[in-house]
């Protein structure tokens, strides 16, 4: 009994936190210097800032290098990137600027490979967004456009870009999965997929048809609660319709959690938990 017990406690903590196969796996969205908290919660992926370790307007090369040892120390899997294409570097509008945008792009996609990067993910909700009195028209083509030669891009370096819908108040463009949906179609590039916000979609009252909608066009999920974007489970909000909709077409990806954070070590275990607990349920 003597080696029976701690072989049992160290096989029940190894398999609490591996994901069965045919489930997504939960992630977190946090900056690399948390790595040790979040694996230490059970999480084996997360999601970094563009801006934080990959972006030419705030990390010269040599600055990108000393992130990149850091990235690759970690535990944790930085699997995918968010905040990717920054407010001033419009992608419609009368200040868009094709070139600036690629050339930023080219490079993003360029470290994001060498980091081991898979998706990343386009919100930028104030680049997108389109001015007052512009040609809604105009701005649909500048942006199909130019996130089609990004699509490329990242094709290139073995990436996807994979659109996140965002609610009425961070932007007027693409507020719904069926929206972004549209777009990822119109593109058609292999490099171009769809990112879900479980969080934006209930802001918007979208239901989980509209993920049965997407199916294979998703690749990646966002997750938080609708009340105060907190993290699953402190206001009990039940998912079960969305995952069970994420059962349906059959996706195996990454749910992605996007919360606000009052003390992560004590929280993120809690919220893993309660993510698990539902993702078991519906992909029963």
């Amino acid at each position: 009994m003597k080696f029976i017990i701690p072989f049992l406690i160290i096989f029940c903590n190894t398999t609490a936190n591996t994901q069965p196969k045919n489930r997504p796996s939960i992630g977190i969205i946090v900056e690399a210097e948390k790595d040790s908290i979040v694996y230490a919660s059970g999480y084996r992926y997360v999601e970094e800032s563009i801006g934080r370790s990959f972006s030419p307007t705030t990390l010269n090369w040599s600055q990108f290098q000393q992130r990149l040892k850091l990235l690759k120390q970690t535990r944790t899997t930085v699997y995918a990137c968010n905040l990717f294409v920054p407010g001033k570097l419009k992608l419609v509008g009368p200040d868009h600027n094709p070139k600036a945008v690629l050339d930023y792009v080219d490079t993003v996609m360029n470290r994001c490979r060498i980091a081991g990067v898979k998706v990343v993910v386009l919100g930028s909700g104030e680049a997108r967004k389109v001015p007052p009195g512009f040609d809604s028209v105009l701005a649909r083509k500048q942006f199909v456009d130019v996130v089609g030669k990004m699509a490329l891009l990242a094709e290139k370096q073995g990436i996807i870009i994979a659109m996140e819908n965002l609610n009425r108040s961070e932007t007027n463009f693409g507020n719904s999965v069926l929206d972004v949906l549209a777009i990822a179609k119109e593109i058609n590039r292999p490099g171009f997929k769809v990112t879900a916000d479980i969080y934006h979609m209930l802001r918007e009252d979208e239901s989980a048809k509209s993920i049965k909608a997407a199916g294979s066009w998703l690749v990646h999920c966002h997750i938080a609660e609708e009340m105060e974007r907190a993290y699953p489970g402190k206001n009990a909000e039940d998912f079960y319709a969305y995952f069970a909709a994420l059962r349906d077409i059959g996706f195996t990806g990454k749910i992605m959690m996007e919360s606000g954070w009052k003390d992560l070590a004590t929280e993120a275990p809690v919220a893993m938990k309660y993510l698990q607990a539902q993702l078991e349920e519906a992909y029963k």
